[in-house]
């Protein structure tokens, strides 16, 4: 895009739409617009000043305010759809984080996972074998299934191993 005096409302030179995949992180999406960037903007410069100006359209335009680690704390009450969006947003940075079995934990990954039984979003509704899902808001029915995890201080590691490691359910 052309500079302008706004912020990113520059006419637009050239332009390419990505879907962002179901299990995209914000790092891994980062990573594909920095390869699509680099050719397109190899390509803008090739073509120079054949390239038409595009006004940007304003509808749609939203200001996106650096994340606060406060945001990243799981709220339960959510609905899991909502909270596994969240988990792929804030991945590299904040990260997620809850409280399980007395401990803050950062949660990287999980999945939406359906459940016999409503429950008090936030309670564990299963912690083994390997499996750890809790109860969030939202559709009846549906859970979050943690798939992966940090302690503080540790590595990454898949939910079933920090289960193993804990020698506990969580409560």
């Amino acid at each position: 895009m052309r500079m302008d005096t706004g912020l990113d409302t520059g006419p637009m030179l050239l332009g390419e739409a990505m879907p962002i995949g179901a299990d995209d992180t914000a790092a891994t999406l980062q990573d594909r617009l920095a390869r699509l960037g680099a050719r397109l903007i190899v390509e803008a410069l090739a073509r120079g000043p054949s390239l038409q100006a595009h006004v940007q359209p304003a509808e749609g335009v939203t200001y996106a305010h650096k994340i606060d680690k406060a945001e990243a704390v799981i709220d339960w009450q959510r609905p899991a759809a909502v909270i596994e969006r969240r988990l792929r947003a804030f991945d590299p940075f904040p990260g997620c984080t809850a409280e399980m079995a007395g401990q803050p934990l950062k949660v990287w990954r999980g999945r939406v996972a359906q459940v016999d039984a409503e429950a008090t979003p936030g309670s564990v509704l299963s912690a083994g074998p390997g499996r750890l899902v809790v109860a969030c808001g939202g559709p009846a029915r549906q859970a979050l299934e943690i798939l992966e995890v940090q302690v503080p201080g540790g590595r990454r590691m898949p939910a079933r191993e920090w289960l193993q490691r804990a020698g506990a359910a969580p409560h």
